[in-house]
């Protein structure tokens, strides 16, 4: 008995052995400042060293080989806590600033709106704003969604709506450099800052909808007046806060969690844990089923009538855009007053 017991913990040590420092050679890969040869031995060498320990784990040479394993991976970690994100770098345009704001009384000031007027994936006309709201005069969230590729995977983004017909919107980014890619899974390991752009919907929108061929999918929410406010106060809180303590991007939680915990805040609804908040493509789904949109039309209808494409291309990024890419889509009934 105590033989298999003995196997399987080390089978079980192994494997978690050698999960940790694929991890490690993935890190190392993505952030080490070295030439490609030297990165990719460093990685095999850390993966070697957890195959010699977990085989050790079996013999005589059990303490060495897993101590010789242990030190490998202290001196990683060591390294990996030494990494801070950028304040400053040769930042794309796009991402080049962080919006802030102040909040006194009803009036919302903010610095840093992008306006960009896109001509193409690369060439805009380049407009950063400081611009005036009257929160007393909000009347409405909504969410859009951005697809690429697989339904799973998709860009979320609010849009907030006044009562004059400005709609304000905020995106949560990757704030890369100039000549930047974009990788999903170089994100995991802290290869770039965090920013939040707050701006025009048809510069955060249409860029996505007319100039990447992104399908976009706008949802409108039912939710509190002032549950709508404070979720706008809390994404300007959130961009101070990233002014002034820059923060890396992750793939999964940056545009995941806090967003989706925040959103459903405002709908005035408990937020379980849910799978689709992790393949945050499905977002709109769960907040179906949550009773945050109008459910009076079938899921289905709802993202055909919500898909802006074809209305965002008629429009031709105008001054229109933001009524034009709403125009049939449902309006949910109004939540009852607290």
């Amino acid at each position: 008995m105590k033989t298999v017991v003995r196997a399987a913990s080390g089978g079980v040590s192994g494997l978690i052995m050698l999960a940790v420092a694929g991890w490690a050679s993935l890190a190392m890969w993505y952030r080490l400042p070295f030439a490609d040869a030297v990165r990719m031995g460093l990685g095999a060498l850390i993966i070697v060293l957890a195959l010699v320990a977990a085989i050790g784990w079996f013999t005589s040479r059990r303490r060495p080989t897993l101590g010789v394993y242990t030190l490998a991976l202290l001196g990683v970690l060591g390294w990996w806590f030494t990494l801070t994100p950028a304040s400053s770098a040769n930042w794309s345009p796009s991402v080049a600033r962080q919006v802030t704001g102040t909040i006194e009384g009803d009036i919302l000031q903010l610095r840093d709106v992008r306006a960009f007027r896109w001509q193409g994936s690369n060439a805009a006309e380049e407009v950063w704003e400081a611009r005036t709201y009257d929160l007393s005069q909000l009347q409405s969230v909504d969410f859009l969604m951005s697809h690429w590729g697989s339904p799973a995977i998709g860009h979320f983004m609010l849009s907030f709506g006044f009562a004059d017909g400005r709609y304000l919107m905020w995106s949560v980014e990757v704030r890369r450099k100039v000549g930047g890619q974009f990788s999903a899974v170089a994100d995991f390991f802290r290869s770039n800052t965090l920013v939040i752009v707050a701006g025009d919907e048809r510069d955060i929108a249409g860029l996505r909808s007319n100039i990447w061929g992104n399908n976009v999918y706008l949802y409108r929410l039912r939710a509190q007046p002032d549950n709508i406010r404070n979720l706008l106060e809390a994404y300007v809180d959130d961009a101070n806060a990233l002014a002034a303590r820059p923060r890396f991007y992750n793939s999964l939680t940056s545009n995941c969690f806090t967003v989706v915990f925040k959103l459903m805040r405002a709908v005035d609804v408990n937020t379980p844990l849910d799978w689709r908040v992790l393949a945050n493509g499905y977002l709109p789904e769960y907040a179906y089923d949550l009773g945050a949109l109008d459910t009076s039309y079938p899921m289905e209808e709802l993202r055909a009538l919500g898909r802006i494409n074809d209305r965002a291309l008629a429009d031709g990024l105008s001054n229109e855009f933001s009524a034009a890419i709403r125009a049939g889509v449902p309006v949910p009934p109004a939540l009852p007053a607290n």
